[in-house]
Protein backbone atom coordinates (compact mmCIF):
# COMPACT_ATOMS: atom_id res chain seq x y z
CA UNK A 1 0.00 0.00 0.00
CA UNK A 2 1.23 3.35 -0.78
CA UNK A 3 2.98 5.70 2.02
CA UNK A 4 0.10 8.37 2.41
CA UNK A 5 -2.09 9.36 5.31
CA UNK A 6 -5.78 8.15 4.64
CA UNK A 7 -8.54 9.59 6.50
CA UNK A 8 -11.01 7.20 9.40
CA UNK A 9 -13.45 5.85 6.63
CA UNK A 10 -10.35 5.32 4.05
CA UNK A 11 -8.30 3.45 7.13
CA UNK A 12 -12.29 1.61 8.26
CA UNK A 13 -12.27 0.22 4.70
CA UNK A 14 -8.65 -0.69 4.70
CA UNK A 15 -8.68 -2.56 7.83
CA UNK A 16 -12.25 -4.80 7.20
CA UNK A 17 -10.81 -5.42 3.58
CA UNK A 18 -7.50 -6.83 5.46
CA UNK A 19 -9.48 -8.50 7.80
CA UNK A 20 -11.94 -10.17 5.66
CA UNK A 21 -9.86 -11.37 2.47
CA UNK A 22 -6.40 -10.91 3.92
CA UNK A 23 -4.93 -9.47 0.72
CA UNK A 24 -1.74 -9.78 -0.76
CA UNK A 25 -1.43 -6.09 -2.04
CA UNK A 26 -4.62 -3.88 -1.13
CA UNK A 27 -4.64 -0.06 -2.17
CA UNK A 28 -7.32 2.08 -1.03
CA UNK A 29 -7.79 5.58 -2.82
CA UNK A 30 -10.19 8.71 -1.93
CA UNK A 31 -11.79 9.65 -5.35
CA UNK A 32 -14.16 12.14 -3.11
CA UNK A 33 -12.26 15.38 -4.42
CA UNK A 34 -12.95 14.43 -8.32
CA UNK A 35 -16.92 14.25 -7.30
CA UNK A 36 -16.85 17.89 -5.44
CA UNK A 37 -20.23 19.36 -6.46
CA UNK A 38 -21.59 16.06 -8.07
CA UNK A 39 -24.50 14.02 -7.23
CA UNK A 40 -23.63 12.33 -3.92
CA UNK A 41 -20.68 14.36 -2.93
CA UNK A 42 -20.46 14.70 0.90
CA UNK A 43 -18.58 18.29 2.25
CA UNK A 44 -17.25 15.72 4.98
CA UNK A 45 -14.95 14.27 1.89
CA UNK A 46 -14.33 10.30 2.19
CA UNK A 47 -17.59 9.68 0.10
CA UNK A 48 -16.12 8.10 -3.39
CA UNK A 49 -13.34 5.47 -3.55
CA UNK A 50 -11.16 3.20 -5.40
CA UNK A 51 -10.16 -0.47 -4.17
CA UNK A 52 -7.65 -2.14 -5.90
CA UNK A 53 -7.29 -5.75 -4.32
CA UNK A 54 -5.41 -8.60 -4.93
CA UNK A 55 -6.03 -12.22 -2.35
CA UNK A 56 -6.08 -15.19 -2.91
CA UNK A 57 -9.98 -15.37 -1.79
CA UNK A 58 -10.82 -14.49 -5.21
CA UNK A 59 -9.36 -17.79 -7.07
CA UNK A 60 -11.66 -19.30 -9.02
CA UNK A 61 -14.34 -16.53 -8.12
CA UNK A 62 -16.70 -14.60 -10.86
CA UNK A 63 -16.48 -11.08 -11.33
CA UNK A 64 -19.55 -10.70 -9.38
CA UNK A 65 -18.82 -12.84 -6.10
CA UNK A 66 -15.50 -11.15 -5.60
CA UNK A 67 -17.49 -7.71 -5.43
CA UNK A 68 -20.23 -9.09 -3.88
CA UNK A 69 -17.09 -10.29 -1.14
CA UNK A 70 -15.92 -6.51 -0.81
CA UNK A 71 -19.34 -5.10 -0.70
CA UNK A 72 -20.31 -7.52 2.15
CA UNK A 73 -16.96 -6.60 4.03
CA UNK A 74 -17.88 -3.19 3.86
CA UNK A 75 -21.84 -3.32 4.05
CA UNK A 76 -22.64 -0.96 6.76
CA UNK A 77 -20.16 1.86 5.40
CA UNK A 78 -21.63 1.25 1.99
CA UNK A 79 -25.52 2.00 3.54
CA UNK A 80 -24.71 5.10 5.73
CA UNK A 81 -21.25 6.73 4.70
CA UNK A 82 -19.62 5.92 1.33
CA UNK A 83 -21.26 6.57 -1.68
CA UNK A 84 -19.30 5.57 -4.27
CA UNK A 85 -17.09 2.44 -4.50
CA UNK A 86 -15.31 1.76 -7.96
CA UNK A 87 -13.83 -2.19 -7.24
CA UNK A 88 -10.68 -3.81 -9.04
CA UNK A 89 -10.34 -7.22 -7.57
CA UNK A 90 -8.07 -9.92 -9.03
CA UNK A 91 -6.73 -13.05 -7.56
CA UNK A 92 -2.55 -13.57 -7.45
CA UNK A 93 -1.37 -14.31 -10.68
CA UNK A 94 -3.90 -12.39 -13.06
CA UNK A 95 -3.21 -9.63 -14.92
CA UNK A 96 -4.59 -5.98 -13.08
Amino acid sequence: MPDKLTGPVAAEIEHRLQSALAPERLAVIDDSAKHHGHSGHDPRGESHFTVEIVSAAFAGKSRVERQRAVNAALADLLAERVHALAIKAIAPGEAG
